[in-house]
């Protein structure tokens, strides 16, 4: 099983210096490290409908790129040259048990953070080109080696490749390169811009990519959720209004009024939470949530009493601290008794139970969640 070597750095100093502040290389992170699917595994993945992949096509000759999204068919292997070329694959972490176990590893983050483990498969002088990301990620280098370019910080205003079909900046200058072999891990923070290459034939690279919700997505939600809850009769209401002199004026107990009033919708403590519980727990691809018959509960139980629980890779489930006795799940809150609290909370730090964690006299919890197809 891989494990990471942080060496001379300590979790409390990465998180306290580097965390979202500035990129790191970590030599030898992984001293043998186990890949968790094989080159040709992966492609096999890209053929399929129902996996998020993407082939990008880099000529050097005019710094044109091109993009073909999955399923891609298994001929346009046949035909691709031998450098140039790079094969990404999202959420692996869906399909591939080991690589769940990878990104466990991560776990000094709050679950609800990680987003997915991406996997990227190149030929010499593959890449996606200069770039940045609007999140954390940490670049492990699987297999072959890949030359790291970092840049400055971007943003949205940052000058890009007009035309090209991937987000590739036009004016990027390398500040500082790194050459990663096998194990060496880079973590970048957001909106650092960087530029990988591949250098070498079956230049693997692995990417644990974490989530940050815009400001304007949790507004909107937020919005949404509230307001699919208030009827047509909850309008402005001014009982104590007095002669105006201004009357195409707005003046300031109105507008303090409508403000007072978003405010105490917001802070709505246990709406609050139910509204962040269940965004945050929402699925990366709802698709793939499957609801299982309740009929079917007992053989499963059974089978689980003798070799454990397993939550599904495609299941995010959380708790809120503030937020007792209610686990969500897949975008689903769920109201848990106290005697079973213990069990969910474990379940949602670490994903799985012992055969004796099971107690056949308590199974409304593990009902409710395996009708949700949340668990193994």
């Amino acid at each position: 099983m891989n494990e990471i070597n942080w060496g001379d750095l300590t979790l409390e100093r990465f998180l306290s210096e580097f965390w979202q502040q500035k990129p790191i290389l970590i030599r030898g992170a992984f001293e043998e490290f186990k890949p968790v699917i094989a080159p040709d595994e992966l492609a096999g993945l890209a053929l399929e409908e129902d996996v998020e992949s993407r082939l990008i096509r880099y000529n050097p000759s005019n710094n044109d790129y091109q993009l073909e999204r999955g399923p891609i068919p298994e001929e346009r292997f046949g035909e691709l040259p031998e450098e140039n070329w790079t094969l990404l694959v999202q959420a692996v972490d869906h399909y591939v048990p080991e690589a769940t176990d990878l990104l466990n590893l991560f776990s000094f983050i709050p679950r609800w953070r990680i987003d997915d483990l991406m996997i990227s498969y190149a030929t010499p002088g593959g890449g996606v080109g200069p770039h940045y990301d609007n999140y954390d990620v940490f670049l492990i280098q699987a297999s072959g080696t890949r030359r790291w370019e970092l840049g400055g910080y971007e943003n949205s205003s940052s000058p890009r490749l007009p035309d090209a079909p991937v987000m590739v900046l036009s004016e990027f200058e390398s500040e500082i390169e790194f050459d990663l072999a096998v194990g060496d891990m880079l973590y970048l923070p957001p909106r650092l811009a960087h530029n990988g290459i591949a250098t070498s034939e079956d230049c693997i690279t692995y990417s644990v990519g974490f989530r940050a919700p815009s400001e304007s997505e949790f507004l909107r939600s937020i919005s949404d959720h509230i307001g699919e809850q208030l009827s047509a009769e909850k309008r402005f209401t001014d009982p104590q209004r007095t002669i105006t002199n201004a009357s195409g004026q707005v003046d300031q107990a109105d507008a303090e009024s409508i403000k007072a009033r978003l405010v105490e919708l917001i802070s709505d403590e246990q709406n609050f939470n139910q509204w962040l519980g269940e965004l945050l727990s929402e699925p990366k691809y709802p698709d793939m949530v499957q609801a299982v018959a309740e009929d079917e509960f007992n053989d499963w139980f059974q089978e689980a009493l003798e070799v454990g629980v397993e939550v599904a890779p495609n299941t995010r489930l959380i708790y809120l601290e503030s937020d007792s006795n209610r686990l969500y799940c897949n975008g689903e809150a769920i109201s848990v008794e106290s005697k079973e609290w213990p069990l969910a909370k474990s379940l949602a730090d670490y994903r799985n139970l012992a055969p004796d964690d099971l107690d056949p006299n308590r199974q409304e919890l593990l009902t409710k969640l395996f009708q949700l197809g949340a668990l193994l």
